[in-house]
């Protein structure tokens, strides 16, 4: 191939592009997302750029003027926000700014007393031709006027300079710039999905724990239906969550089922886990005859949308030995040396209750069938899919798999829960996956978490979209652990307002933060028993209604459901953590703008006073000026200033949640 030729005014080091735009950056309708380039050109000449979004259908969209964020480095900024879903386009046109190049020549020139008229006659006659244009407005009649001053030799030369860098002038040509030698770049392309891709509460289920017993007569555990997990519904949805996820509800397989708390032995009545998948009752694509069928799975799927949630189903492409498929296609798995079939190994972990697909073995047949079960679901009005462990399976798949689905179905949402090495997380990303799980629940100190907020938000934003959860069926760190109450109320906070879209494992309410001895999961875990909660002594915890009020504030701030403009500011004090995210008027949905700012103490013991060193220019305030801040959480109002101090003590509040604007 030869090498890409170019451009007279060079353009180079683009964002966001992968791979040099052979998959799509990640964008979402209505999230203002930054272009970034160097542009630069031989000599002293100006050079400036501007950046241009181009729609699906071809026509330029927008176009933004960029600015130099870093002087001295050539690097140019601009923002641009596409507003409707699909495959949309963006390049960077450079070009020589002679207006900006003359400005600059004649203001020390002139005033050197060096080729003063040469300047001024040049200053003239620049002007007039970029009044030669159509321009709005009295452009025209302002350029004229002043390039006839210029041009006017009874003017002290001081004068004539001024006309010619009058504020009108530098306005007009501001909105209409006169451009030399354009030079754009290839069209990169940006993949628009619809705001439930980019930002969203999720809250997951286990619908066999919600009306579970132990019945005494005949010593066993009665499994919880669809239809008596709907009651609980209508809770999930007052806490203002919008999507629903629930774990497997496929049939599981009695081979090798695990008993409670993972013992290798289960006992009657265990229900096992609802990863181990498959039974003589069917696969992927039935429902656990317990919890009941597809006409209960649809009223379930319609109350949720009633409430105004959406349902995500959890898919584990893995196999109980009971599994239908482990005897229709024995060749879709790993036969080992003595002729059985392989187990899931994580050395030294050992899953023998699951067999893992080989995708290498008729990767045809496995796609076809993985496919149409996926369809399935749809059919039944699944939206979204959690994918367990999807970094054990085929690029190559995966990108097939998630191509053919968003064109067929492009409001599907795929989550990737993929615990593992960044290349993998941030290829699964770029080959199509909507969502990533993150490290998140391991980031626990000030500059972790002011690193990796930083690091979602800026570096990998183009490739990965961040789910954050506190804890998960699966995940119970030892910050959890240990810090009571209040390390489940603060990290609630950091995950509603640090990532546009966050989780909640069922539970999170009764602060379950005992582990299992040796792992980093809860003891009598969701995935081996039934585990009916009582809701009604839920409902006045202080987790419960903090959720509801960072729901709500999440739904009233357009800021929070973006992810690209953070910044985090220093504090005086390394327990306390504040950032802030922000979308200007020209993108908010209400015409003004929206800035949020949190202050955490990251202590869930001890109470923290601290400073906080604001970024004015980050917030759009006057740094000279103090300005009001409102705390969503207990509907306080404040002055603040530049600098301004906090007292968080855990027992009572451990954050700040502050919508700013001017007094």
């Amino acid at each position: 191939m030869p090498a890409r030729a170019i451009g007279r005014i060079p353009v180079t080091e683009v964002f966001p592009v992968v791979e040099d735009g052979t998959w799509p950056a990640k964008g979402a309708v209505g999230e203002p997302f930054p272009v970034r380039a160097t542009v630069f050109r031989e000599g002293h000449d100006a050079v400036a750029a501007t950046a241009v979004l181009t729609a699906p259908d071809g026509t330029d969209h927008s176009w933004a003027p960029m600015r130099d964020v870093a002087k001295g480095l050539d690097r140019y900024e601009a923002w641009l926000c596409p507003d409707s879903p699909g495959l949309w386009w963006f390049r960077i046109e450079g070009w020589s700014d002679p207006y900006a190049t003359w400005a600059h020549d004649a203001s020390i020139k002139v005033d050197a007393g060096v080729d003063v008229e040469l300047m001024l006659t040049e200053g003239a006659r620049l002007l007039n031709r970029a009044a030669d244009r159509e321009l709005p407005g009295d452009g025209v009649a302002v350029l004229r006027a002043a390039a006839a001053t210029l041009a006017d030799g009874t003017l002290e030369p001081g004068d004539r300079l001024a006309a010619g860098l009058v504020a009108d002038v530098v306005a007009v040509l501001a909105a209409d710039p006169l451009r030399d030698m354009v030079s754009p770049t290839v069209a990169y392309p940006l993949q628009v999905d619809r705001r439930l891709a980019q930002a969203g509460a999720w809250y997951e289920m286990f619908p066999r724990s919600e009306g579970s017993y132990f019945d005494a007569k005949s010593g066993r555990w009665v499994s919880g239906t669809l239809r008596t997990a709907m009651p609980r519904l209508d809770g999930i949805a007052a806490m203002g969550f919008d999507v629903l996820y629930l774990a497997p509800v496929h049939p599981i397989g009695t081979t090798n089922r695990k008993g409670r708390n993972n013992s290798l032995h289960a006992k009657p009545g265990d229900p096992g886990s609802p990863y181990g998948i498959g039974s003589p009752a069917g696969g992927h694509d039935a429902i656990h005859p317990e919890l009941g069928t597809f006409e209960d799975f649809d009223a379930f799927v319609a109350r949720s949308r009633e409430l105004g949630m959406e349902v995500a189903l959890d898919i584990a492409l893995q196999c109980s030995p009971d599994h239908p498929w482990v005897t229709e296609h024995p060749e879709w798995f790993t036969t080992r040396a003595d002729g059985t079939i392989a187990y899931a190994e994580n050395p030294p972990k050992k899953y023998q209750d699951i067999y893992p697909l080989n995708f290498d073995n008729d990767p045809e047949g496995i796609y076809v069938a993985i496919r149409d079960m996926l369809e399935v679901w749809v059919s039944h009005g699944v939206t979204l899919f959690r994918v367990d462990n999807p970094h054990t399976k085929s690029l190559q798949f995966w990108q097939r798999l998630l191509t053919e689905f968003r064109a067929a179905h492009p409001d599907v949402v795929f989550l990737a829960e993929a615990f593992t090495r960044p290349a993998m997380m941030r290829t699964l990303g770029a080959v199509g996956y909507h969502q990533s799980y993150t490290y998140f629940a391991w980031r626990n100190t000030k500059q972790e978490l002011a690193e990796y907020l930083q690091e979602v938000a800026a570096e990998t934003s183009h490739l990965v979209r961040p789910a954050f959860w506190p804890t998960t069926h699966d995940i119970l760190t030892p910050f959890m652990q240990q810090g009571g109450t209040a390390a489940f109320a603060l990290r609630a906070v950091l995950a509603a307002t640090g990532s546009p879209t966050y989780g909640i494992y069922s539970g999170y309410e009764f602060i379950e933060n005992i582990a299992r001895p040796g792992v980093e999961e809860q003891i009598d875990n969701e995935k081996y028993e039934f585990k009916p909660r009582d809701w009604n002594r839920a409902n006045d915890a202080r987790i419960t209604l903090l959720l509801g009020e960072l729901n709500r504030i999440r739904h009233q701030h357009p800021a929070l459901q973006q992810l690209h403009q953070l910044t985090v500011h220093p504090t005086s004090n390394d327990s306390v953590l504040a950032y802030s995210k922000r979308i200007e008027a020209r993108f908010s949905p209400t015409g003004e703008d929206d800035v949020v700012l949190v202050v955490v103490n990251l202590d869930p013991f001890l109470t923290h006073e601290s400073l906080v060193y604001l970024d004015m220019e980050a917030l759009g305030l006057d740094p000279s000026s103090p300005f009001r801040v409102h705390d969503e959480l207990n509907g306080q109002d404040h002055q603040w200033n530049a600098t301004a101090w906090v007292r968080l003590d855990p027992q009572a509040s451990s954050a700040h949640v502050m919508s700013v604007g001017p007094l």
